[in-house]
């Protein structure tokens, strides 16, 4: 990977680390009420973000200090648009997220609605841009996942507590450009 395809990490600061680490990971996965008002949370931040038009640009509750985007997906079910928050990196031209789910062992809906329908919708950066989703490669993959490992290790209490492999989502804006 060349330097100018991805951004530079750079070191955490006391506050980040706090809300990066792997503990504050376990609590939200086994505090009983906080999984289960997680959804409802999920839902009003994104609300929160739409109508702030992008302007809150990180959150500290559910990525741990991480830029996040909204992404908007069409129901596979409902054919009902859903928007979610998601921690997200840029590589190259695309912004790539984890199907993480918190270290659930369910699949994430919105990513079951990208893999029927791969189109959907993201807002970053205070600017709005159609996108097509696709799982990385297997490279693409550990390479990512190292990064998000570093800015976050929080993701790694994830794999601890799912059986399944949480696969890195690359959102690559329209038209297709390579990633």
């Amino acid at each position: 990977m060349d330097a100018d395809e991805v951004e530079q990490i750079t070191p955490l600061t006391r506050t980040q680390r706090f809300w990066r680490n792997r503990a504050f990971a376990r609590f939200r996965h086994s505090v009983g009420w906080f999984r289960r008002t997680s959804g409802l949370l999920t839902r009003a931040h994104a609300f929160v973000v739409l109508h702030s038009g992008g302007r809150i640009r990180r959150s500290y509750l559910f990525t741990g200090g991480m830029p996040i985007l909204i992404l908007t997906t069409v129901g596979r079910k409902t054919g009902k648009k859903r928007s979610i928050p998601l921690g997200y990196l840029r590589f190259g031209d695309c912004y790539a997220v984890i199907a993480g789910n918190a270290g659930n062992d369910r699949v994430p809906a919105w990513w079951r609605n990208l893999q029927a329908d791969p189109i959907g919708h993201v807002l970053a950066d205070r600017s709005h841009h159609p996108v097509t989703a696709r799982r990385a490669t297997d490279e693409q993959d550990e390479y990512l996942w190292n990064r998000f490992r570093q800015l976050n290790p929080g993701f790694d209490e994830y794999r601890t507590l799912t059986r399944r492999r949480l696969p890195i989502v690359l959102l690559q804006p329209r038209p297709d450009t390579a990633c």
